[in-house]
């Protein structure tokens, strides 16, 4: 057994006895039940963890990451998790986070196969395709890289918005919001994309309305 498998397991006695040590009551509170306000939907990246580059405890965070963040109606894993911190754990926020310097966004402007890659990477290929005019004005590779990131999280975020159990619980609690981020691995900085969830909502509702006038009178009058 490599040496690197086996020091997690040091990693997590000290980290256990470090918890106890601030406060001992630390894992039963934590066993007790889970009230996170935030949804986070990042990039499966190594180098970036919800957690860590937001400062939140053990809790606080419900998380669920992809190559590049995608949100495809199509895929259960991460429709059920949305399903689930909107319905269920009453999130107050949605956050979509990408991140430059993205192995998948890269991929996706690349024009090779990669296999089982490719129906995920068509994703954001639709996003390069939806925003090609801008894309192809940007000279320099590593800004277009970057800007396809941003675009891809804004693309995300609207995904997000289309779903019914978004838009019903926003009719009931004006909550949750949709948020979009790109975290910059050089400055280690979460830039805010300051998304206006609820123009986006008004305008997409004319065609992703999915909840019918009476339903929502019905819930109003509750």
């Amino acid at each position: 057994m490599s040496k690197s498998y086996e020091i997690i397991f040091e990693n997590n006695k000290k980290w256990v006895e470090s918890k106890i040590q601030q406060d001992p009551a630390f894992f039963q509170e934590l066993a007790k039940t889970q009230n996170p306000e935030f949804l986070y939907i990042g990039c499966s990246d190594s180098r970036v963890t919800a957690e860590e580059l937001m400062g939140t405890k053990p809790g606080e965070v419900f998380v669920t990451r992809n190559i590049a963040n995608v949100i495809n109606t199509l895929d259960m894993s991460s429709t059920a998790v949305i399903q689930y911190a909107v319905e269920h754990l009453k999130v107050n926020h949605i956050i979509v986070c990408g991140h430059y310097n993205c192995g998948g966004v890269k991929a996706a402007m690349t024009p090779q196969d990669l296999g089982l890659l490719n129906p995920w990477l068509r994703n954001i290929r639709d996003v390069y395709r939806l925003h090609q005019a801008e894309l192809d004005t940007i000279e320099n590779e590593g800004k277009r890289y970057d800007r396809l990131v941003e675009l891809n999280v804004q693309e995300q975020c609207i995904n997000v918005i289309k779903m019914a159990c978004v838009q019903e619980r926003y009719i009931i609690d004006e909550y949750p919001i949709v948020h979009g981020w790109v975290f910059d691995l050089r400055t280690g900085k979460i830039i805010d994309l300051e998304i206006d969830f609820e123009k986006i909502l008004k305008d997409i509702q004319k065609i992703y309305n999915l909840t019918s006038s009476d339903w929502i009178m019905s819930r109003k009058t509750d």
